[in-house]
């Protein structure tokens, strides 16, 4: 993964693995909507999951951890949210820049039964990956990620996607600007270093190979290791 500079920006000369870090911390928060309860007073409708004890089990959180994650100012009453309400939430985070494109991705990639929503459990499954999960779990996740059409490869019409669906989120403002070639300069990078047989594609064991043996991707992949 690039470097950062003082300002929080990534040098656009270096190939770039981005892990949906900050999406780790989006709030399925839908708190405003509420019920009037039984005294007349306005009160929250919170989303209470089931079947807690099989979540532990399914993810690295504890089950107060979760119950800490469903409390009301982080899930919307339903506990799910659609492909709308995703990015509206994912686009606080970036008011800089256009981030609906990256957020369709991320959202597929956390849709893991094709539902059209996003739970509160699939939620806390791959959040548990991308904070806790071992490298090669977190590795697998960024795989599917960048692998849009779900086909087992990545191709360079699928990386360029993704790579202009991140700049376009990080904006124009940043520092130091980005060239408009940046985007194609990534991909170029990432075929390099990933495509070993030079078929066009690159696999997920190209993936994992390469990602093991470069130290910056490796940094990256712990930097929320203790997070919470």
């Amino acid at each position: 993964m690039g470097e950062r500079d003082r300002k929080g920006s990534y040098n656009s000369g270096e190939m770039s693995i981005k892990l949906p870090q900050r999406a780790a911390f989006i709030q399925i928060d839908l708190h405003n909507q509420r019920s009037i309860s039984e005294d007349g007073e306005l009160s929250t409708v919170c989303y209470r999951p089931e079947g807690l004890d099989l979540l532990v089990q399914q993810t690295k959180f504890s089950k107060k951890e979760l119950i800490d994650y469903s409390s009301c100012n982080e899930c919307c009453p339903s506990g799910a949210v659609n492909e709308e309400t995703f990015k509206s939430i994912y686009s606080q985070f970036f008011p800089q820049g256009d981030s609906s494109m990256y957020a369709h991705f991320l959202f597929e990639a956390f849709d893991t039964h094709n539902s059209g929503s996003v739970s509160f459990e699939d939620f806390v499954i791959s959040l548990s990956i991308i904070l806790r999960g071992s490298m090669i779990d977190k590795l697998n996740w960024a795989f599917n990620l960048y692998d849009i059409n779900k086909d087992g490869c990545i191709t360079r019409e699928e990386m360029t996607e993704i790579m202009h669906s991140i700049y376009d989120m990080m904006g124009k403002y940043t520092y130091p600007h980005m060239k408009e070639s940046a985007p194609k300069e990534h991909v170029d990078s990432f075929f390099q270093k990933m495509d070993k047989n030079k078929d066009g594609v690159v696999t997920i064991d190209e993936f994992l190979e390469t990602c093991q043996k470069d130290e910056n991707i490796m940094q990256s992949m712990h930097m929320f290791d203790n997070v919470i």
